[in-house]
């Protein structure tokens, strides 16, 4: 079966603006996230991630962006396709300020709505699963050894 969605929260040991520098400026992206990152940051704006074992690039453009508290952009990570609303998944990144550290939910949803087969639609919920889980954890490690606070 193939799930709507994927929710997963973490807290990070820093402040919310702290954590929107590394959600968001393409230099940390690229140390938690990919190999390298494009984005402009801006509702429309486009975005690219990069990793050198991956044929070619991740391609998302921005929905919605309020600095510090949200982030939403669809997704493709499909080499060579053309992004559409129904080949895409929707991420939602929320920031909650908690003093000195951040609470951060991320959901990707649209799961179920993909233009794929059932079986390409599951293996890819899964594939997002876990990556969530590492690419999470990634993100903390690197605020707690990267960032100056």
């Amino acid at each position: 079966m193939v799930p709507e969605r994927i929710e997963r929260e973490i807290v990070i040991e820093a402040p919310i603006d702290v954590v929107w520098e590394v959600l968001t400026e393409p230099e940390h992206v690229a140390g938690w996230f990919s190999d390298s990152a494009e984005i402009d940051l801006r509702a429309g704006g486009d975005a690219t991630f990069t990793w050198e074992h991956d044929p070619g690039p991740a391609r998302a453009w921005v929905e919605q962006v309020e600095p510090p508290r949200s982030l939403a952009y669809r997704w493709l990570r499909a080499v060579g396709e053309e992004q559409r609303k129904d080949n895409t998944t929707l991420v939602e990144f929320t920031l909650a300020d908690e003093g000195d550290r951040t609470r951060l939910r991320v959901v990707e949803s649209g799961f179920a709505e993909l233009d794929w087969p059932e079986d390409k639609k599951a293996w890819y919920a899964n594939e997002n699963t876990q990556g969530w889980r590492l690419e999470l954890d990634e993100l903390r490690e690197y605020v707690s050894r990267h960032v100056q606070r």
